[in-house]
């Protein structure tokens, strides 16, 4: 059961990993190499430690982390709830400081994120998603409910990232009726920007892995979005495409997929 004390408890675990994060941010920073060569700075490794703390005292669930991803498929496989979590998504921005980066930690259940809380410490704003009660953002101290926006009409904003661009999605634009603008954003924040609608679609068109999306996701389904798998590059739209779930094989890369309302 996820109670009002668990969601204030996750957000707080989130606004501590950010300001050990920012601490770093603010000061020269280590830089290190991961088995697939991409950055991992202290900042990852400290905000890595107080979640998994932060986390183990408000549940006791199992906790998949980017930087404790080694758990085997065969432990993994039998959970039916766990705690997913990316202690820094967009560590490319981070290393760049243009502060597009985030904290994500999202509650899994039977495959599907449920609950989400998505913080940009350097924004200072922390969305957060409770997948049948409704989704918002706070910034400033200010709450303010979410909601993906429809194109009735108007050019079609799609989100893309700063760090990742895809030859396919120039070939997924022209698909679209109507002209398109390309809003450009790091991280899962990209996600965000979507359920709170400031765009309309985010394609994505190139390798994530599940930390990367699933406490986005919970924002973007508890605003009222979808974030569904595509399998058909040439209708990436079609409405039965399948929901991107989470903890149904031994990769924990995800398909490609598309967020849309």
């Amino acid at each position: 059961m996820l109670t009002d004390q668990t969601i204030d408890g996750v957000i707080e675990v989130c606004h501590q990993a950010g300001a050990k994060i920012m601490e770093i941010y603010q000061k020269d920073f280590a830089i290190y190499e991961k088995s697939d060569e991409s950055p991992l700075t202290e900042a990852d490794l400290a905000a890595h430690k107080c979640i998994v703390a932060g986390l183990e005292a408000v549940s006791d669930l199992p906790i998949l982390s980017e930087e404790s991803a080694d758990i085997s498929w065969e432990e993994r496989s039998s959970w039916s709830q766990y705690w997913l979590v990316d202690p820094l998504d967009g560590t490319k921005e981070f290393i760049k400081k243009n502060g597009e980066f985030t904290v994500n930690i999202a509650l899994i259940d039977q495959g599907k994120p449920v609950f989400g809380v998505v913080y940009a410490p350097v924004l200072e704003q922390t969305y957060v998603g409770v997948v049948g009660k409704g989704a918002y953002k706070i910034t400033s101290g200010e709450q303010v409910t979410i909601q993906p926006k429809a194109n009735t009409g108007e050019t079609w904003k799609v989100v893309g990232s700063r760090s990742h661009q895809s030859p396919e999605i120039q070939a997924l634009l022209d698909s679209l009726e109507g002209e398109t603008e390309l809003v450009a954003m790091g991280s899962s924040l990209k996600l965000c920007l979507v359920a709170e609608g400031a765009a309309h679609l985010y394609p994505r068109l190139g390798p994530t892995s599940e930390w990367d999306t699933g406490a986005a996701q919970a924002v973007v389904e508890a605003a009222g979005g979808k974030v569904t798998i595509i399998d058909d590059s040439s209708n990436p739209l079609k409405a039965d495409a399948p929901d991107l779930r989470y903890n149904q094989k031994d990769s924990v890369l995800n398909p490609y997929f598309l967020v849309s309302c």
